[in-house]
């Protein structure tokens, strides 16, 4: 997402708090309520914290939609197998955890079909999208790497939105 969106409202990648983006997504809708706010998850992230789907359903965060992209592999660190790789349904994770709405996709079509709609729903919603694995490298953060969202630190890019946040009032 940090290649294809520059908007200063994006917290494009929460790699040095991995497994947490969900967590951090939780925090922004609750703590902005007038906001969508729409978090892209690996699947091995949310496997380290699947206790966050119990904790957003308790929240009732109505703003927040989790998208879940099912590889089956940890991509972000050079794409190894996660633990029960194939086996895993988030989404039935989602309604056991009490959230209102959780879709799972593998397929293209239905997918364009329904997006519209699903985004459209009071939250929490969880939508699990089964992709096949990438094939990108292994992240890197610092001043030199060539994607601009790696370039500041999670807690500049914290900053960050924080300043386009309170800019909009």
């Amino acid at each position: 997402w940090g290649n294809l969106s520059q908007h200063e409202l994006d917290f494009a990648s929460a790699d040095s708090a991995m497994g947490h983006a969900a967590d951090l997504a939780l925090g922004l809708a609750l703590a902005q309520p007038r906001h969508r706010v729409i978090c892209l998850n690996g699947d091995g992230s949310m496997l380290m914290s699947l206790g966050t789907l119990a904790t957003i359903a308790e929240c009732r965060a109505t703003n927040l939609i989790l998208f879940i992209a099912q590889n089956n592999t940890y991509e972000i660190t050079g794409n190894q197998p996660t633990p029960g790789a194939g086996k895993i349904d988030f989404a039935a994770m989602a309604h056991a955890a009490g959230f209102p709405h959780a879709f799972t996709f593998d397929d293209d079509f239905e997918y364009a079909l329904r997006l519209d709609t699903v985004l459209h729903l009071s939250g929490p919603v969880l939508v699990v999208v089964r992709v096949s694995p990438g094939n990108e490298k292994p992240l890197a953060r610092g001043h030199s790497d060539e994607v601009p969202y790696l370039r500041p630190s999670l807690a500049q890019s914290a900053h960050g939105l924080r300043k386009a946040l309170s800019d909009e009032h």
